[in-house]
């Protein structure tokens, strides 16, 4: 008799049998949406707010008059607010509406007498008290950008919303009022102040006291995101950059990413075994790794393992950034998640690199003409420089930085010279015979960091905007010539995204959809160094490792897209000084209690 049961269930409709237990997040903050657009509808325009329709919106508390409208408009804007976390399954969104909605079932049957209202109100409570353990996402994290983000948002809505506001009136002003007395009797009323356009009757306290609320709203919540305790960002501990650097004594060749875990703005999770881990920073809400697993490849799924739990954790969206072929098969394996071809990475192996031969006579031509220009060259491990000369580089590179942000996640350091990076290779363009700069005869820097005990990997380029044009093509020749004397027999030099597009789309008999690829492509060069980082790679001609995102649905794509130009540094946002994030210690996450040390939460 015990197996009838669930048999039986699984014979019952599926309007009956209710949403899967996993989508019961979606379909609340659908319905969480939609009352929230109703509600706003309600308190915009009179005649909706007596019409049948607004029995949807009846979820929340209402009631008749000036104090309608304006209780319409803040519940609705709160509920679209609520409805993205209850989409994300965090917790506090779930306690949020199990507070609100017995607070309107009880508002509904005591102000309106409305069974809908009040039957709507129990069903979705029933709904969300019965899949509570399906909202056990933890908090994001918090900085000052969401204060500044909300004040702009809901600056902009607010604005646009008392615009319908005031215009859905029309018929109860006095004269005809032009369009930029209508934006100055909004902007008054979201401060709490009438305005230029006048009412009949009731209605100037309906429209004054909907503006209001509008703007305490905006008011309120970005008073709160602004001085709320925040939770800081991602900061690698010395601890773990010791068991990092461990990890890649002895298993750094593998990937030529792997020193660029380093960076002291990532994350880190270690396997339980602790032979393995998986770097990342949070951007949007998107969990982004970069490169292959740091350690033991027998490890890595375990490292993977500690990743996945902690996206889950916070309902953040999982994605892998130029990883390698090896490292996306064991991604794709190990957690059911889907890759996809980003791009190659441009390897020079020493043993087989010539300026000889008609294909490198372009920078052969080059590199000779720079040099009977007097420049020279120097090539050394950076604990073989002096303090002095670290900080004259120092200072120049940030000097001659393209860009008020520093770019760079996935292949870049972030620093130059730091006392745990001597193994790094430094390579400098000087001109002996010129007038000294402020930064003497230095000209162009070129700074690659250790790929295992044999290679190493670029990390930056910069050069001195006034110099001769090559300098880029004479250090990486220099560092190459110089590579046998340092012990290096590999270079990764840049990553070229989507390398094979347009190399097959320049052939003959490329078909049309390649052609049109490649040519949307070449048009995307005019804002990202797509095409000219693939020709300037191709100079050296050198062998081209695949690279791939790993992602979990197609429809996660763009945001991830949108996410990992937030990291590199191509997507940026300038806060005002009362807002900019302030450095402080991590605060351990979900897996610290068990394995202390290993997850720093951003």
């Amino acid at each position: 008799m015990s197996g009838e049961v669930p048999e039986r269930s699984r014979q019952l409709p599926r309007v009956l049998r209710g949403p899967r237990p996993e989508a019961v997040p979606a379909w609340v903050a659908r319905a969480c949406a939609l009352v929230g657009l109703v509600d706003i509808a309600a308190g915009v325009f009179p005649r909706f707010r007596h019409s049948r329709m607004h029995a949807l919106a009846e979820v929340l508390p209402g009631a008749l008059g000036p104090f309608a409208a304006a209780l319409s408009l803040s519940t609705g804007v709160l509920l679209l607010l609520l409805a993205h976390g209850l989409r994300r399954r965090k917790r506090r969104a779930w306690r949020a509406a199990v507070a609100l909605l017995p607070a309107g079932a009880v508002a509904q049957f005591a102000y309106r007498h409305s069974f809908v209202g009040l039957l709507i109100s129990v069903l979705l409570l029933v709904m969300v008290l019965r899949h509570r353990t399906e909202f056990e996402a933890l908090p994001d994290p918090r900085s000052r950008w969401r204060a500044l983000t909300n004040f702009v948002l809901m600056s902009a809505g607010s604005l646009g919303l008392g615009l319908v506001i005031v215009s859905a009136h029309s018929n109860r002003m006095y004269g005809d009022p032009s369009l930029a007395e209508l934006l100055s009797h909004v902007m008054y009323g979201l401060f709490g102040f009438e305005g230029p356009v006048d009412y009949d009757g009731p209605t100037s306290w309906t429209v004054g006291y909907s503006l209001g609320a509008l703007g305490l709203l905006t008011a309120i919540t970005t008073i709160y995101f602004a001085f709320r305790p925040e939770h800081p960002a991602a900061r690698l501990t010395p601890e773990d950059e010791d068991r990092l650097r461990v990890l890649l004594d002895k298993h750094g060749r593998r990937d030529s990413l792997g020193h660029f875990a380093l960076r002291r703005d990532k994350a880190v999770v270690f396997s339980p075994s602790g032979k393995a881990a998986v770097t990342y920073r949070v951007v949007s809400g998107v969990m982004l790794a970069s490169g292959d697993p740091i350690g033991d490849v027998e490890a890595w799924p375990g490292a993977i393992e500690r990743f996945m739990d902690e996206a889950k954790a916070h309902s953040w969206t999982p994605a892998v950034m130029g990883c390698s072929e090896t490292g996306g098969e064991v991604w794709t394996r190990e957690t059911g998640l889907d890759a996809l071809e980003l791009g190659d990475e441009a390897v020079v192996d020493v043993a087989d690199f010539s300026l000889a031969g008609r294909a490198m006579r372009n920078v052969r031509q080059m590199v000779k003409r720079i040099e009977r220009a007097g420049y020279e060259t120097r090539v050394r491990r950076i604990r073989d420089l002096g303090d002095a000369e670290l900080d004259r580089i120092r200072l120049a590179a940030e000097d001659w930085r393209g860009t008020d942000t520093e770019r760079g996640f996935s292949m870049a350091l972030g620093r130059i010279g730091d006392p745990g990076d001597g193994d790094c290779l430094i390579a400098t363009a000087h001109k002996t015979d010129d007038q000294p700069g402020p930064y003497g005869d230095l000209k162009a820097i070129l700074h690659f960091v250790p790929w295992g005990p044999d290679g190493v990997s670029l990390d930056l380029m910069r050069r001195d905007r006034a110099a001769d044009p090559g300098m880029n093509e004479l250090l990486i020749v220099a560092a190459l010539e110089a590579a046998p004397r340092l012990g290096v027999t590999r270079v990764s030099l840049n990553f070229a995204m989507f390398r094979s597009a347009l190399a097959r789309g320049e052939k003959i008999g490329a078909g049309p959809v390649l052609r049109a690829w490649r040519g949307l492509l070449v048009f995307l060069s005019r804002w990202f160094q797509i095409e000219s980082l693939y020709k300037f790679n191709a100079k050296f001609r050198p062998r081209w490792e695949p690279r791939f995102v790993v992602y979990r649905a197609s429809g996660d794509l763009p945001r991830i897209g949108l996410a990992a130009m937030q990291a590199e540094g191509f997507v940026t946002l300038a806060l005002p000084r009362l807002l900019r994030r302030r450095t402080a210690a991590p605060t351990p996450c979900t897996h610290a209690v068990a394995d202390r040390g290993t997850v720093r939460a951003i």
